[in-house]
């Protein structure tokens, strides 16, 4: 969409065209006067009275938004009978009018023309340079636009945070994130209150050359301004790629707070560094209140996790629950014998052997020997050394439990006075 000239310039540019000089002071008449006879005198710091008035109107059509008049008014203007002033304020207009038609490249022509003259001002260098690399931006031709904002800070009084911001994303349009950086940084630390968009572009130069730290700093400010969600992951996301955990879990944990957290995988995710931490309270915390907001599937991992909370805060009694469901729930037997192991340390043992027998039916154990072995400790432990010796028998056959069943083994022998490799 095209910007509109505002009308306060169109309103000054129909003040500068009313009040220009149609005639020369009398005081500079006989000056006039002397240099026309001499053959030097011409007429290149004023505009006739037929010209001012056909470039005002142009001027009051381009206002109404009457283009093809606008055009038409200038068309009766003979360019070769125009002095240096006159072309200046005509192709000015002309390049106006084609920016307003959204015809770019006509309008970037004009304006350059106008610059060109000898006529024009520091104001017209300031002013047209600056639209100029507007113009350029928008035709997506980035080399020119940090060609014309260059000069333009050359001259500019004032450069404002915006300005620097649109030299900036020329330069990261042409992947020159070294001189990106400077503007783009100014952009963000001339004002107070920085746009989010400028706050964007200098993360994403930031990232792009991997300069962590710097970016970290960026995502402070976007969170403290416009505390989205996105921020918040990414932030803490960066925090634990840098391996700062600790860091990583406050943008995550806050924004659990404010309930952005609405993603079963975000939910897990918080729970998971909670745990990590240590801090499995909170992490039980956190996923019971997904489980009540029903954000979070309920399947073999999410009770697993949970559990695993339970039993590293030493709730033992509570872990069962969640670790019988996430056992019935996995297609293995693994979690079936996660779960004897908790019953083992309740002291548990007929509903211990009850788990393991499962998990030896479910199958597909990583060790089986520790199942048969953990079988034969619950088979000791109620007093049946019998049937005890039969399982540590089996678990011996595993190189992973052969040497504690072997010792287990030995000392139901010396206890029963019995051959251990029986």
């Amino acid at each position: 969409m095209s910007i509109r000239i505002v009308r306060g310039f169109l309103a000054g540019l129909l003040i500068a065209l009313t009040v220009a000089p149609l005639f020369a002071p009398v005081e500079a008449v006989a000056q006039q006067r002397e240099r026309k006879k001499s053959g030097s005198w011409a007429r290149q710091n004023e505009i006739d009275k037929l010209t001012a008035k056909r470039l005002q109107k142009a001027t009051e059509l381009l206002a109404d938004e009457e283009y093809a008049e606008a055009h038409a008014a200038l068309d009766r203007l003979r360019i070769r009978s125009l002095n240096d002033l006159e072309k200046n304020k005509l192709y000015k207009l002309r390049g106006y009018i084609y920016f307003n038609q959204e015809k770019l490249p006509e309008a970037r022509k004009y304006l350059e023309l106008a610059l060109a003259t000898k006529s024009a001002t520091v104001d017209d260098h300031e002013l047209l340079r600056f639209q100029i690399g507007q113009i350029s931006m928008q035709e997506s031709n980035w080399e020119a636009a940090v060609e014309n904002f260059n000069k333009w800070f050359e001259i500019a009084g004032q450069p404002n945070a915006n300005s620097y911001y649109m030299l900036a994303l020329a330069y990261w349009q042409l992947k020159d994130f070294e001189n990106a950086v400077v503007p783009a940084r100014q952009a963000v630390e001339l004002t107070s209150e920085p746009q989010e968009r400028w706050m964007q572009l200098l993360l994403a130069i930031h990232l792009t050359a991997k300069n962590y730290e710097k970016a970290i700093h960026v995502y402070d400010m976007l969170v403290r301004r416009y505390p989205k969600k996105s921020y918040w992951m990414q932030l803490a996301t960066l925090h634990g790629a840098l391996g700062n955990y600790n860091e990583s879990l406050i943008p995550l944990q806050l924004a659990h707070t404010q309930g952005m957290l609405t993603e079963d995988a975000e939910v897990r995710r918080l729970a998971e560094l909670l745990l990590f931490l240590e801090l499995p309270i909170r992490a039980v915390d956190v996923l019971r209140d997904g489980l009540d907001r029903n954000v979070i599937e309920e399947d073999s991992k999410l009770y697993e996790l949970l559990s695993n909370g339970l039993i590293m805060a030493r709730e033992y009694d509570d872990a069962v629950e969640p670790l019988t469901k996430a056992a019935e729930l996995d297609e293995s037997g693994r979690i079936y014998l996660r779960l004897a192991e908790v019953h083992i340390q309740r002291e548990r043992w007929d509903e211990a052997a009850a788990a393991l027998q499962l998990a030896i039916d479910k199958g597909n154990l990583p060790n089986p020997g520790q199942a048969e072995l953990l079988m034969g400790i619950s088979y000791y432990s109620r007093k049946r050394p019998d049937d005890a010796v039969s399982w540590f028998v089996k678990a011996k056959r595993f190189d992973a439990t052969e040497a504690e069943a072997t010792t287990w083994l030995n000392h139901i022998a010396r206890e029963t006075g019995s051959n251990a490799d029986t």
